[in-house]
């Protein structure tokens, strides 16, 4: 059995992706996208780990509310010269271009996000997925995987910190509130989690 064909076998046709967004606020309606990482999975020899990361720096949409205790927390500058920021629209194509190439890869047939607290994650990609006016959104529209539950029931911890640290992870706390560094961190959790279940998944299988 090929590596594509147990990735599309393990999560019945789904195809985890590790999304993590920095905004300018809580609110997905009404508050900035500001930047948007994507990390890609694979199983190889029955274990799950990460391959590429996609990162994009997002313009705030016209209109956007921008709180300053949000960008206070994740540094981010949205009028900064040097800010490689594209349009919201062009960053989620992008995105959504390397997923469903992963996608076809894999034998899988919609892709699901993974996320720290995934509710806020997968509001804002829904929100900006309707501004944009998308049609085709390869991710599951409400269901997700949570890594703040699985982390609790794994390790006892829902901070992503404390978690990765309880997982035996390296975390570096300089780098935290990066898109790109807390998907991938989320990403290693994450594949830690789901090959310790892993002898579990395979003797029922």
């Amino acid at each position: 059995m090929s590596a594509g064909k147990k990735m599309a076998d393990r999560f019945r046709g789904f195809l985890p992706v590790v999304v993590d967004v920095e905004t300018g606020g809580f609110n997905a309606r009404t508050d900035a996208l500001l930047e948007i990482a994507a990390v890609l999975l694979e199983l190889r020899d029955g274990l799950m780990r990460r391959t590429e990361t996609f990162r994009y720096h997002v313009k705030p949409f016209e209109g956007a509310n921008l709180e300053p205790a949000s960008l206070a927390v994740n540094g981010i500058d949205p009028d900064h010269p040097l800010r490689p920021a594209i349009d919201e629209r062009d960053a989620l194509q992008r995105v959504f271009r390397e997923v469903r190439r992963a996608m076809r890869d894999s034998g899988c047939n919609r892709a699901i996000l993974v996320g720290h607290n995934a509710s806020f994650d997968l509001g804002f990609l829904n929100r900006a997925v309707e501004r944009s006016a998308i049609k085709r959104n390869p991710f599951h529209p409400f269901s997700s995987f949570d890594t703040a539950t699985l982390c609790g029931v794994a390790f006892g911890q829902t901070v992503l910190s404390r978690a990765v640290e309880a997982a035996g992870l390296p975390w570096d706390e300089d780098l935290a509130h990066s898109a790109a560094y807390d998907a991938e961190i989320t990403a290693d959790v994450f594949c830690e989690i789901v090959n310790r279940f892993q002898p579990i998944y395979s003797s029922r299988v």
